[in-house]
């Protein structure tokens, strides 16, 4: 995709989150758009920048440091969104803001004790596999709590919420029903004590829904890049 159509991109992107968000009684300052960036040049993520994008979110690890060092003379906010093998712990605990993915004890053991006293708490979120798929990682709903429970006890981590990936839905009303099942989770994990701000859910074809239903942040790859080459 040319650098010269995400202007408009992202204007449109964030007037249908503003929309969405207005639907849902909430302000657009409330959702946080980051930029999924597999697969897409540092030169393209430096373009968003310029058009005030201030997060984004890498999947491989490798690539992701790279773009980092390329784009460390700008104040972007980093997250880890991919899946997090133990031996990537150190390197995601020294170079990112935020890890989405978590869904181990061990993964967020590693995290924390990784994390350097240098820089601030690393910003984590619970994947939860809210369909019980085989092919996708996160914990079960029902052990949700569990986890939770561990994983805010850790230092140097900073437990903050709950992301998804759902199944790929067509329907408004289908894909709401999942992500509902997610708010749902976190408002009882905060009834049980938790202080838990963020639902890392929706994605390009269904973060609409998603903000219906109470996400904080929407990771955007394909509406915003265009298709990935």
């Amino acid at each position: 995709m040319s650098p010269q159509n995400l202007p408009v991109r992202i204007r449109e992107l964030r007037e249908r989150i503003a929309r969405a968000a207005a639907a849902a009684g909430r302000s657009a300052q409330s959702v946080t758009l980051l930029a999924a960036a597999k697969a897409h040049p540092p030169e393209l993520l430096a373009a968003a920048a310029e058009c005030g994008v201030t997060d984004f979110g890498e999947s491989y690890l490798q690539e992701g440091l790279a773009k980092i060092a390329a784009l460390r003379d700008r104040p972007l906010t980093w997250h880890f969104i991919g899946r997090i093998q133990s031996n990537k712990t150190r390197a995601i605990a020294d170079a990112f803001a935020w890890a989405h993915a978590v869904d181990r004890l061990k993964v967020a053991e590693r995290l924390s004790a990784q994390r350097s006293a240098l820089l601030p708490p690393l910003n984590v979120c619970l994947e939860v596999n809210v369909a019980g798929e085989d092919s996708k990682g996160g914990v079960a709903p029902a052990a949700t709590a569990e986890l939770a429970a561990a994983v805010a006890k850790l230092p140097r981590i900073a437990l903050r919420g709950l992301m998804c990936i759902p199944p790929e839905e067509k329907e408004l009303a289908r894909q709401r029903a999942w992500f509902a099942r997610l708010r749902t989770l976190l408002a009882e994990l905060n009834a049980a004590g938790g202080h838990l701000d963020t639902l890392s859910m929706g994605m390009s074809g269904d973060f609409e829904a998603a903000i219906l239903e109470g996400a904080t942040i929407v990771r955007i790859g394909t509406a915003l890049f265009g298709p990935r080459a």
